[in-house]
This record gives C-alpha cells, sequence and structure tokens, in this order.
C-alpha cells in the first residue's frame, strides 16, 4: 500500500442526495499514469473533486487511501498534505491574492508537513529522543530568493510570463490558468496528482507546454489524467485507461483503450446503466 494511491469500491453522492458514483475502484501506483475518459456526465470531475474533498458531495461507502493512510474524510487541506495534489478543470481567480506569495506559503506549508511526518517516524524508530528536542527541529523553509529562482525556471519551461505581480488566476488566460497549475505542481511536489481536464480550452502550443512540463518533472508522482479526448493522450502516452460511465468503471486497459474511443465514441459503453 506504501506508494499507492487506491480507491476502493468508493460510492458518494450530492448532499441533496443524488447518486454521483457507483463503486469506483482504482489503484495508482507512484509513477503510472492512468487516464480516466469517459462522455459527459458519466462522474469524472465529480471523481476528482470528491477525492480532493469538495463540501457539495457525500462519501457513503467505500475508501481512499494514499500510502497506507485513510484520507476518505479528511479535508482538502489535510489530504493535500498526505500528498494529494488536484488540478481544476477551471480554476477560482482570487483577486488580491498574490500568485507568488500563496505559492510559496503553500510550499513551506508542504515543506513543514513532510518534516513532521519525518519527525514522527524517526521518533518511533528512537524512542529516547526527547519529545520536546524533536519538536524544537527547526524548519528549513524555502527563501523568497530561492524560490523565486525555482518558480521562474519551471515559468520558463511552460513558457509562462512573469506573474509573480499578479493575482492568483486574476486576469489569466485559459491556457495561463492551466500552465499556472502546472507550475503549482511542480513546486509543490506531491505523491500524487489528479488532473480534471488540462486540456480543455487550450491551443496546440499551450496543450505541448503542459504535457512537456508534466513529462519533465524531476520525480515520478502517480497521474490521474481525466479528460474527454485523446489529443492530450498523444503527447503523454498512459500506463493504463480506464473508461467511467454512469459513475462506475466499465472498463479498464492499455492505451489501445484510448484509440478505439477516437475511433468510435463511447456509443458502445452508453449501455451501462446505474
Amino acid at each position: 500500500m506504501k506508494n499507492e494511491l487506491i480507491v476502493k469500491n468508493l460510492h458518494a453522492q450530492t448532499v441533496e442526495g443524488k447518486k454521483i458514483l457507483n463503486g469506483i475502484s482504482l489503484i495508482v501506483k507512484k509513477g503510472e499514469i492512468h487516464a480516466l475518459m469517459g462522455p459527459n456526465g458519466g462522474g469524472k470531475s465529480t471523481l476528482a473533486q470528491i477525492l480532493m474533498g469538495h463540501p457539495g458531495y457525500v462519501v457513503t461507502k467505500g475508501k481512499v487511501i494514499i500510502n497506507g493512510i485513510d484520507i476518505t474524510t479528511m479535508t482538502p487541506d489535510q489530504k493535500a498534505k498526505a500528498g494529494l495534489f488536484l488540478g481544476f478543470q477551471y480554476p477560482v481567480e482570487v483577486a488580491g491574492v498574490n500568485y507568488a506569495n500563496f505559492l510559496r506559503m503553500a510550499v513551506n506549508e508542504q515543506l513543514q508537513s513532510r518534516h513532521s511526518g519525518k519527525r514522527d517516524t524517526e521518533r518511533v524508530q528512537n524512542p529516547t529522543e526527547d519529545a520536546g528536542q524533536a519538536s524544537m527541529t527547526k524548519i528549513k523553509k524555502l527563501s523568497p530568493l530561492a524560490f523565486r529562482k525555482q518558480m521562474t525556471e519551471i515559468a520558463k519551461t511552460l513558457s509562462l510570463g512573469d506573474i509573480t505581480k499578479r493575482s492568483l488566476n486574476e486576469g489569466f488566460s485559459g491556457g495561463e490558468k492551466k500552465k499556472a497549475e502546472i507550475l503549482q505542481l511542480a513546486m509543490l511536489r506531491p505523491d500524487f496528482v489528479v488532473l480534471d481536464e488540462p486540456d480543455s480550452g487550450l491551443d496546440v502550443d499551450a496543450l505541448r507546454y503542459i504535457a512537456k512540463a508534466i513529462q519533465s518533472l524531476d520525480y515520478k508522482p502517480g497521474l490521474l489524467l481525466i479528460t474527454h479526448y485523446q489529443r492530450i493522450l498523444k503527447y503523454i502516452e498512459p500506463d493504463f485507461v480506464h473508461i467511467l460511465i454512469n459513475g462506475k468503471i466499465v472498463q479498464s486497459g492499455d492505451a489501445s483503450v484510448a484509440h478505439a474511443i477516437e475511433e468510435k465514441g463511447y456509443e458502445g459503453y452508453l449501455k451501462h446503466k446505474i
């Protein structure tokens, strides 16, 4: 279970009681790329939101586990600290919140969380260590200068201009918003990544930059890539492809499944009912 994101028989509904997910089971290992495909209304984006803890949905059955830890009922910030990242289909604009400051604070929170987890493990292995001494250990945060250097280098690979003085997603084009999400991913270094239709609204050039940035990450997270179409999969080849219909995975396979969808569409799968 270490180095795995496990979705086990997950059932969920809206807070109003409308059932959305109908027993989804999935295992994503670190380093693997999984594509989740399906027609509109099948539950793909809803699954992403439920995994991250959206308050508009209720898990009625099943579990979500990361690295052996049950995160099903955790809050979104707790899930992020546990190693889960969600790239939104429609990133929200937040006026007055500087993008660079926001991201640096998030990166330092992650550093602190990972350090704390490591210290807890070390204390279990070395019970003679004084708890007060462990809590006094200094946490090395990323300085503004070091952060800016890292962020600027990654932004260049995305062909993303200087956004250090801009508010979070405010006034960003659709392509800039998606690139800014990938920049956050590269800086935060989560264990598992869910990207909800990262190709939505992008032209070919922007799509290539995003695909290149994902492939050039200096570490290999587990990636769940949600998409309607195969076009992004021409740049990021998945290890596994899953078809989601009516809140349930009805077929899984290798990249050939995506090729079949491009040729024949989803009509053959729509017979699957809840």
